[in-house]
């Protein structure tokens, strides 16, 4: 599997999967949840709100995974992932690593074989960029399966430097 870091915009990858760092309701929010909400379109929200109805009536719990269509994206997929909030206490990072391993296992199962994560979890939840890196790029060199590429597509300088120095010490 390749694995890269690049700075960006998610909703714009030409991959099969957009992982989105969605929070539990799964019914949009700020960040990286709002934009691939926004640039999917409304069928989004329709679809996770079906989620909530019958599968998900309390929510999607912290470190797993969930796949909808990708609606207005270029990318067929949104797996939504809900990362774990260290201002809630929420602070091991094998509840993280799950994140990422159960959204490529989600991926695996709907058959994409690229796909974008975001740094699940840095930033607004609280957990180091440095921290988010390492733990998502063990996750990752970690798990088996059939996908090809996994792209962390990253917002700022800071992250993208988190994420590649974390690539380059295996």
């Amino acid at each position: 599997m390749r694995i890269e870091a690049v700075q960006g915009d998610i909703t714009t990858q030409d991959v099969d999967a957009v992982v989105n760092a969605a929070n539990s309701s799964l019914l949009g929010g700020g960040g990286v949840d709002g934009a691939i909400h926004r640039a999917a379109g409304p069928r989004l929200l329709e679809e996770c709100m079906e989620l909530r109805r019958t599968e998900l009536p309390d929510g999607l719990p912290v470190g797993q995974a969930v796949p909808t269509a990708g609606y207005d994206l270029p990318a067929p997929w949104v797996i939504h992932t809900v990362g774990p909030n260290r201002h809630r206490g929420e602070t091991d990072p094998a509840l993280l690593a799950s994140c990422f391993t159960s959204a490529l296992d989600v991926a695996d199962a709907v058959g994409a074989r690229r796909v974008a994560f975001p740094a699940v979890s840095a930033g607004v939840y609280g957990w180091e960029a440095a921290e988010v890196a390492r733990v998502a790029v063990d996750a990752v060199r970690g798990w088996s399966g059939s996908v090809e590429l996994v792209r962390f597509v990253l917002l700022g300088e800071d992250v993208l430097a988190a994420f590649t120095a974390a690539l380059e010490h295996p």
